[in-house]
C-alpha cells in the first residue's frame, strides 16, 4: 500500500499559490491557501498581482515599484481573478496595472513599474545597529515561554505554520499594553528555499513586506492587532525594489510610524540584508479604529 504524499511544507504552499493560472491573454487565476482564514493576507493578494504583471514582461526587465489599493476584504474560498493593463512599454521602463476581481468586484489594484537593469548613482541609508537573529527567541522558544498565558488571538498567530519565520528584537507589545515608541526592528526569514528566479523573489519580498506593519502604527497607543475591539486592515501599499536578493538568509525588516490620525495609522520600512544592503523600501497606511459599541 502506497503511503500519502508528504503534506507540502507552508513555502512549498506560497510558491504554488504564487504560480497563477493563465486563462486568457494577460488574465490569471490565482487561489487561496485553506488554512482557516477569514479573509485573504494582503501580502498574498500583492504578491499574486505582482506576479501576474511579471508574466507579460520581457526577461531582463524587472519590478522596482508598485503601489496598491486594498478596497474590499479577499474571499479565501474562491479563486481571484487578476487582469493586466498594459499601461505603457518603453525604451526602458514598462507599466502596468493589475485589478483583482471576486465575485464580480474589483477588491484589489495595483500599479508597477518595470526597468531595465542599468548603471547609475549608488547609495544607501545604514542599517540600524540591533541583536543578530541567532541572538534572539525563536518561535519554538515563543511558544514555549509565552503563549500559555497568551491572549488566544495570539497564540492562534503563533502556532500556525507559516512561509515566513519572524523574529521581533522585542515582544513587549505582544503582552503589555504599555504605550511605546511607534518604530519596531523585525527579524524576517524564508522557512524554505526560494527559486534561483528574480520573479519569485521579487513576489516573495512583496507578499512579506506587508507583515507586520500596522502592528507599528498602533504602538503609541499601547494595543496590537490582536485587540479584538480593534477593526485593522491595510489600505494601500507602496514598495520600491532597490537591489536583488536571493532570500537565502535573514533580513532585518526595521520600521516606524510618523503619524496615526482619523482612524488611519502609518508605517514605513527598510529592508536590509544581515550584512546591512538595503534591498527594499516599503510605505504602508492601514485602517486602525475602534470598533462601534454593540
Amino acid at each position: 500500500m502506497m503511503e500519502d504524499a508528504a503534506k507540502p511544507t507552508a513555502m512549498e504552499t506560497l510558491l504554488a499559490t504564487l504560480d497563477l493560472e493563465p486563462i486568457e491573454v494577460d488574465i490569471f487565476r490565482g487561489r487561496s491557501p485553506q488554512v482557516g482564514w477569514q479573509r485573504v493576507f494582503g501580502g498574498q493578494v500583492i504578491g499574486q498581482a505582482l506576479m501576474a504583471a511579471q508574466r507579460t514582461i520581457e526577461t531582463e526587465r524587472f519590478v522596482h515599484s508598485l503601489h496598491a489599493y486594498f478596497m474590499r476584504p479577499g474571499d479565501p474560498s474562491v479563486p481571484i481573478v487578476y487582469q493586466v493593463e498594459r499601461i505603457r512599454d518603453g525604451a526602458s521602463f514598462n507599466t502596468r496595472r493589475v485589478v483583482a476581481i471576486q465575485h464580480g468586484k474589483a477588491i484589489f489594484a495595483l500599479s508597477c513599474s518595470f526597468q531595465i537593469e542599468e548603471p547609475g548613482f549608488d547609495h544607501q541609508i545604514v542599517m540600524p545597529d540591533v541583536p543578530m537573529p541567532e541572538r534572539l527567541l525563536g518561535e519554538q522558544q515563543i511558544k514555549e515561554q509565552y503563549l500559555a498565558h497568551a491572549p488566544a488571538a495570539v497564540r492562534k498567530y503563533w502556532e500556525r505554520e507559516r512561509p515566513i519565520e519572524i523574529r521581533p528584537v522585542s515582544l513587549t507589545h505582544y503582552f503589555s499594553d504599555k504605550k511605546l515608541d511607534p518604530r519596531q526592528d523585525v527579524w524576517v526569514r524564508a522557512t524554505g528555499p526560494v527559486p534561483d528566479n528574480r520573479l519569485y523573489q521579487a513576489a516573495v519580498l512583496a507578499y512579506l513586506s506587508d507583515m507586520t506593519l500596522l502592528d507599528t502604527s498602533l504602538y503609541a497607543h499601547g494595543t496590537s492587532i490582536f485587540d479584538q475591539s480593534l477593526q485593522v486592515a491595510s489600505l494601500d501599499h507602496s514598495m520600491w525594489f532597490h537591489r536583488p536578493d536571493k532570500l537565502e538568509d535573514w533580513l532585518l525588516y526595521t520600521q516606524d510610524s510618523p503619524s496615526a490620525f482619523g482612524a488611519r495609522g502609518l508605517t514605513r520600512g527598510s529592508l536590509f540584508t544581515r550584512s546591512g544592503v538595503l534591498i527594499a523600501s516599503v510605505a504602508q497606511e492601514g485602517l486602525i479604529r475602534k470598533k462601534a459599541n454593540e
